[in-house]
């Protein structure tokens, strides 16, 4: 496993619906702290964000969670600052939101394609935005964005906006 004692790590989407069970954002950020790493993250709802934090902290973790709106240039600001607030850096940023909706161009609302736009590309962008610059003045940091399959190729599932906005985030990192 890797040594990352010392390193402070963002992870936007690591809410956790069962506490059975495990979602991406949820086990990256557990991985993550038990290497060492300090976890800072934000979930649309908090509730399921304190899920992780409960499990990293079982294991002598340290995770702080904030409420944060993955689509609000202000949230995700406001995330990253806790953050500077309370580590001083960010050394990893795990972009980890996403949605999918089924749906075609012919059937889908504008409000659904536009909503899915919001969260699976804009929020990695306003991520990537907000905290850049941070990493840019350290010399140093990595981010990781999760993005699908399914931005490669058509997996069998009528969710053309999610297809589309997994494309986008491979090619934006």
């Amino acid at each position: 496993m890797l040594d990352l004692s010392g390193k402070v790590v963002l992870v936007i989407g690591l809410g956790q619906s069962s506490p059975s069970g495990f979602g991406i954002g949820s086990a990256i950020a557990l991985l993550l702290a038990r290497q060492g790493a300090k976890i800072v993250g934000g979930n649309r709802i908090v509730e399921s964000a304190k899920i992780t934090k409960d499990r990293i902290e079982e294991f002598k973790g340290s995770c702080e969670v904030y409420r944060t709106d993955a689509t609000s240039s202000e949230s995700v600001k406001a995330l990253v600052d806790a953050c500077i607030l309370k580590y001083g850096r960010i050394d990893i940023l795990i972009n980890n939101v996403g949605k999918s909706e089924p749906g075609d161009p012919a059937s889908m609302t504008e409000d659904v394609w536009d909503s899915q736009v919001d969260v699976n590309l804009k929020g990695v962008y306003l991520a990537c935005h907000h905290v850049l610059p941070i990493m840019k003045r350290q010399g140093d940091g990595r981010i990781v964005s999760v993005s699908s399959i399914a931005g490669l190729r058509h997996i069998g599932k009528p969710q053309v906006v999610y297809n589309t906005t997994k494309a986008a985030v491979i090619h934006l990192m």
